[in-house]
């Protein structure tokens, strides 16, 4: 089993869409997946069809140990994909456990027996390295770093990487930043290229050959509450996730 937390700390970088991508088309390779909704604002929920205002169970209720991890678990669109939905209520989670001794192992705690029911558990973290990232931080394994090759975006990732270095060495000593995801790639600029230039001379082979291009279908397909394979199975963002998750693959291997 592969636990994998895709976190940027810098909103709008494709974090939620490489989310629910990545995980379908593993899921659709045979692999079983869970992803896990960490944001407050319920993007990965929604997308994959939930009504996140009405949400009887969320993983609010997983934070504050009031429920079992498995009985929030939704089935959705694609075969091999289970989700633990999330919504605003998580944005109360940090205030409540503030004092709580313990309170950055709480997810490693209520997510422990899920580990050997998966294949795959992908954690969409929230755009900020608070409590709740710290948490995800400590469950998983890998850390996978998506990112826009636009200007500044080597400076958030160095303040990631610090991040990490601490959460390794003081809570989860199996932690290790293992991909870096270039995002919104446009290849006609020089500047998308680079800037992936950079990004790959600096973190060598921690970075992903597969880039994710500007795509117009991918921006449409949250709308769709599918995947992009499901939704346009042919369009560039469909073939970008499919070799991005084929690249995955190969790296378990390794």
């Amino acid at each position: 089993m592969r636990s994998i937390a895709l976190t940027n700390q810098k909103g709008g970088v494709a974090k939620t869409t490489t989310t629910v991508n990545l995980g379908a088309c593993l899921a659709q390779m045979g692999k079983k997946v869970l992803l896990v909704d960490l944001d407050p604002q319920g993007n990965l929920s929604s997308w994959l069809g939930l009504d996140i205002h009405n949400l009887e169970r969320s993983m609010y209720n997983v934070f504050l140990e009031e429920v079992c991890f498995e009985e929030i678990l939704k089935t959705t669109c694609v075969e091999n994909m289970t989700l633990a939905p999330s919504n605003v209520a998580l944005a109360g989670v940090e205030r409540i456990l503030a004092h709580e001794k313990g309170r950055d192992l709480i997810l490693r705690k209520c997510m422990s027996a899920e580990v050997n029911k998966y294949d795959y558990i992908l954690l969409d973290c929230p755009p900020s390295l608070g409590l709740i990232t710290i948490n995800a931080l400590t469950f998983v394994k890998e850390v996978f770093v998506p990112l826009e090759t636009k200007v500044l975006a080597l400076n958030g990732l160095v303040t990631l990487m610090n991040t990490v270095q601490v959460v390794k060495e003081r809570l989860n000593h199996s932690l290790e930043v293992t991909g870096i995801i270039a995002c919104r790639f446009d290849g006609r600029t020089n500047l998308s290229n680079e800037v992936f230039n950079q990004i790959k001379e600096r973190f060598k082979d921690k970075v992903f050959d597969t880039v994710i291009k500007e795509n117009t279908r991918l921006a449409e397909c949250p709308i769709s509450g599918k995947p992009i394979t499901l939704y346009a199975p042919d369009s560039s963002g469909a073939i970008d996730y499919t070799n991005l998750a084929k690249e995955v693959v190969l790296k378990e291997k390794l």
